[in-house]
């Protein structure tokens, strides 16, 4: 699969990940520096990976699910990114972010290495859309085609009806 950012190539550490495979484990922090896995999340997910809440395309995308995680029913939206967790908890409280969870792989890359979101070029997750069941199953994937570039929301919404 080729991922550009800003049109000039970039390389993925890790598999691709496509419908129908089990969701891999991982290992992130949440806001107060808990470990999370896999284990730790359940029911109907959607896995929002991006560069960096502090840059305007991230910055939009995270609000736009924000708003939309209202009308989600028994869905729990995550947005995983290399931010420091005390930058999540800030950028969160400033843009009035409360119905999504930030999670942060800082520290051992491995959500970036096993869904193959990890810029080997950059050490920053490349924006890319996950969509499990209640089984771990990847139900919708979406790997942007260039990091710049927003997601497309409507499909990955779908995807969780």
């Amino acid at each position: 699969m080729k991922i550009t950012f800003n049109g000039d190539p970039i390389t993925l550490v890790g598999k691709h990940l496509s419908v129908g495979d089990d969701a891999p484990d991982f290992l992130v922090v949440d806001n107060t520096l808990k470990n999370v896995t896999l284990k730790d999340t359940s029911g109907k997910r959607i896995f929002v990976v991006v560069p960096s809440i502090d840059t305007s395309v991230c910055d939009m995308e995270v609000r736009k699910f924000n708003e939309k995680a209202t009308n989600l029913d028994n869905v729990t939206v995550y947005v995983i990114s290399m931010d420091l967790p005390f930058a999540q908890v800030r950028w969160c409280g400033a843009a009035g972010i409360d119905r999504v969870i930030t999670l942060s792989d800082y520290k051992q890359k491995s959500f970036g290495k096993n869904y193959g979101t990890l810029i080997e070029e950059f050490c920053f997750l490349t924006r890319a859309i996950f969509v499990l069941d209640e089984n771990n199953k990847i139900t919708y994937v979406e790997y942007c085609k260039d990091v710049a570039n927003e997601p497309d929301y409507e499909a990955a919404l779908d995807a969780v009806k």
